[in-house]
C-alpha cells in the first residue's frame, strides 16, 4: 500500500485517482483518510459515505473532491508518515466514528444574542465565525467594541459555521478576533409620520443632527412584494406640468417612472423639478432615496425643501422623508438604502392607506454597488462585468413599487445610462419593469434645449386613446410624426441645404423646429442658473399649444419666440416684443 501513498507526495491527482480505482475494497483509502487532521472534510465525507453506501462507493466520492482535499492541508507524505504497510484498520471502525459524527446536533437555526467572531476582513465583505447559533441569510450582526455603530447584514453560509457579511458602513480598524452579535433578525429601520422632515441612513439612525427619531414601529428593510390579488388596476395621469412629458410621455398614478440619460444632461435636475411641481401640490407623502449620488446635490435638495415649506423644522407638518446614502458610503450602503426608502414608503401606502410618490436618484448606483460586492462574495460576474443577480436584484427591489388596493407608490427614478449606451444590462434590464420612460439625449443638451427629453425615444404604456382621450392621443402623434419626418430630411438639408426641399417639406421643417423649441420649459428650481422665471404648465394648455402649432395657426411667428417658454400665450407676448424691438 505505501507505494499508493507515494504518489500523493507530488500532489498529483492522477495518481490518486488511478489509486482509488484500483483498491476497490477501499481498506487503504479507509486506513489513509483515519490519519488525517479530524477537521478535514475529506475525513468527514468518506466517514458518511462508508456508513451510508458502503466502502466501495468511498473511492468513487473522493475521486470528485480532489480540490477540498488540497484545500485540508494534504500536502504529501507529512499527513501519513505514520501509515504501515500492515493496513489492517477494519471498516467498521470509520462506520462507528461516522455514526458519532452524525450524532453531534447540526447547528442551530439563528438564536438572538449569539456571538462570533471576525475572522476575515476583505473591503466591504467580513466573514465571521460563531461557535453555535448561525445566523440566518439577512440577518443583521453588530460589531462590538467600536464608537461607531457597524451593521454587518448576512448574505452567504460558507461552512464551518463561517458566515459571509457585507458591512453597511466603512470596516477600516476591524480586526480578526473581534467580537460580533447577531441581533437574530434584519436591518430594521423606523417608519410612520415621525420619519417625516428627517433624513436617515441606511440603518435608520437620523443624520441630519436634529436628534433621534422617537417613533414605535420599525420595520425589515426586505419584504415580500404584494400579492397579486391585493394590486389595483385602475389608471389616471399623474400631470406633471412639464410639457414634454404630460404631451408625448405622460405618467401614471401609482406606476414606474424612469428617467434615462448620460453624465450631465439633467437627470437631477429634471427630478426635482418633479419634486417641485408634483409633490408640493400632492396632498399624501413623498419619500426621496439618494442612492450613491453627490452629497452637495442632497443637502441643496434639503434645504431647498425648507425653504418651500415640504420640510417644517418647527411644526409636524413636513410631508417627506429623506433617506441618504451617498458617493463616499461604502457599496453595502449603497446597495440597501434604496430598500430602506422603499420600506419607508411601504408603510404609509399599507398602514396610512397614502398616494405615496417614492424618488430615487440614482437607480443605476444600487446596480452598482450590487457589482463591487459581487466579485467579494465570490459570484463568477455576468455580461459587461455586472453581478449574475442583476435581474432578481432589480426584479425583487420593482416589484414592491405598486398600487394596492389600500394605497399607492409613484416611483420616479432616475437612471445613469453607462457611455450613453441603452444596451447596457443596468439600464436594459431596468427597461422591463417601468410604466413611463423619459429619455434625455445627449445631442438635444447640445442644442441648448432643456429639459433635454428626447421625445421620440420616451415612452409610456398609459398613451392611449382609452386612457389618455383621443385629442391627446392625435396631437402627440401627430407632434412626433412631424419630428420624425423633420429627423429623415436634416441629411437632405446638411448636403444640399434648404433650398432644395419642396414647399411642403419646407413648412414640415419650420414647424418641426418650432415644436423642438417649444419643447422646451424654463424650471423653477433652475432659476438661478437660466435667468428664466420657471413656469408650470397645465395639460390642457399643453395640448391647445401643440395643436395650434400643428394647425398652421403659428406659422407667422418666428422661432426664436418659442423658445424658453411655457403655455401658447407667452409665445405670443415674447413675439409682440420681438416685433417691438424690430
Amino acid at each position: 500500500m505505501r507505494r499508493y501513498f507515494d504518489k500523493l507526495e507530488n500532489k498529483n491527482w492522477e495518481s490518486i485517482n488511478k489509486f482509488l480505482q484500483f483498491d476497490e475494497t477501499c481498506t487503504g483509502v479507509v486506513h489513509f483518510t483515519s490519519h488525517l487532521p479530524e477537521h478535514c472534510q475529506f475525513v468527514r465525507m468518506a466517514s458518511r459515505s462508508v456508513a451510508q453506501f458502503g466502502s466501495k462507493t468511498v473511492a468513487r466520492i473522493l475521486r470528485i473532491q480532489p480540490t477540498k482535499c488540497l484545500a485540508s492541508g494534504i500536502t504529501g507524505r507529512r499527513e501519513y508518515s505514520n501509515v504501515t504497510s500492515n493496513s489492517s484498520v477494519h471498516t467498521s471502525a470509520v462506520v462507528n466514528a461516522a455514526q458519532a459524527s452524525a450524532a453531534k446536533p447540526a447547528p442551530k437555526a439563528t438564536a438572538t444574542g449569539s456571538k462570533g467572531r471576525i475572522v476575515a476582513v476583505i473591503g466591504a465583505v467580513v466573514d465571521v465565525q460563531f461557535d453555535e447559533g448561525l445566523p440566518s441569510i439577512l440577518n443583521a450582526l453588530s460589531v462590538s467594541g467600536r464608537k461607531s455603530k457597524l451593521i454587518l447584514e448576512v448574505s452567504q453560509h460558507l461552512g464551518d459555521n463561517v458566515v459571509r457579511t457585507i458591512a453597511m458602513d466603512g470596516t477600516e480598524g476591524l480586526i480578526r478576533g473581534q467580537e460580533v452579535v447577531d441581533t437574530g433578525e434584519p436591518i430594521k429601520i423606523p417608519v410612520g409620520p415621525e420619519t417625516l422632515g428627517r433624513i436617515m441612513n441606511v440603518i435608520g439612525e437620523p443624520i441630519d443632527e436634529r436628534g433621534p427619531i422617537n417613533t414605535k414601529h420599525f420595520q425589515a428593510i426586505h419584504a415580500e412584494a404584494p400579492e397579486f390579488v391585493d394590486m389595483s388596476v385602475e389608471q389616471e395621469i399623474l400631470v406633471t406640468g412639464i410639457k414634454v412629458v404630460d404631451l408625448l410621455a405622460p405618467y401614471a398614478k401609482g406606476g414606474k417612472i424612469g428617467l434615462f440619460g448620460g453624465a450631465g444632461v439633467g437627470k437631477t435636475v429634471l427630478i426635482m423639478e418633479l419634486i417641485n411641481n408634483v409633490a408640493k401640490a400632492h396632498g399624501g407623502y413623498s419619500v426621496f432615496a439618494g442612492v450613491g449620488e453627490r452629497t452637495r446635490e442632497g443637502n441643496d435638495l434639503y434645504h431647498e425643501m425648507i425653504e418651500g415649506g415640504v420640510i417644517d423644522l418647527k411644526g409636524k407638518n413636513s410631508k417627506v422623508s429623506l433617506v441618504y446614502g451617498q458617493m463616499n458610503e461604502p457599496p453595502g450602503a449603497r446597495a440597501r438604502v434604496c430598500l430602506t426608502g422603499l420600506t419607508v414608503a411601504e408603510y404609509f401606502r399599507d398602514q396610512e392607506g397614502q398616494d405615496v410618490l417614492l424618488f430615487i436618484d440614482n437607480i443605476f448606483r444600487f446596480t452598482q454597488a450590487g457589482s463591487e460586492v459581487s466579485a467579494l462574495l465570490g459570484r463568477i460576474p455576468s455580461a459587461v462585468g455586472y453581478q449574475p443577480t442583476l435581474a432578481t436584484d432589480m426584479g425583487g427591489m420593482q416589484e414592491r413599487i405598486t398600487t394596492t388596493k389600500k394605497g399607492s407608490i409613484t416611483s420616479v427614478q432616475a437612471i445613469y445610462v453607462p457611455a450613453d449606451d441603452l444596451t447596457d444590462p443596468a439600464p436594459a434590464t431596468t427597461f422591463a419593469h417601468l410604466d413611463a420612460t423619459t429619455v434625455l439625449s445627449r445631442g438635444i443638451a447640445e442644442l441648448a434645449i432643456y429639459p433635454a427629453v428626447d421625445p421620440l425615444d420616451s415612452t409610456s404604456r398609459i398613451m392611449d386613446p382609452n386612457i389618455v382621450g383621443a385629442r391627446h392621443y392625435e396631437v402627440a402623434r401627430g407632434v412626433q410624426k412631424i419630428l420624425q419626418d423633420y429627423k429623415s430630411l436634416q441629411d437632405i438639408i446638411a448636403i444640399l441645404g434648404m433650398d432644395e426641399l419642396s414647399e411642403d417639406d419646407k413648412l414640415t421643417v419650420s414647424r418641426a423646429r418650432k415644436i423642438q423649441r417649444f419643447l422646451s420649459q424654463p424650471f423653477q428650481v433652475a432659476e438661478v442658473f437660466t435667468g428664466h422665471q420657471g413656469k408650470f404648465v397645465s395639460l390642457e394648455q399643453t395640448i391647445d399649444g401643440f395643436e395650434s402649432i400643428l394647425r398652421g395657426e403659428l406659422d407667422h411667428i418666428p422661432e426664436v419666440a418659442f423658445y424658453m417658454q411655457g403655455a401658447i400665450d407667452d409665445v405670443y407676448k415674447k413675439a409682440e416684443e420681438l416685433a417691438k424691438l424690430q
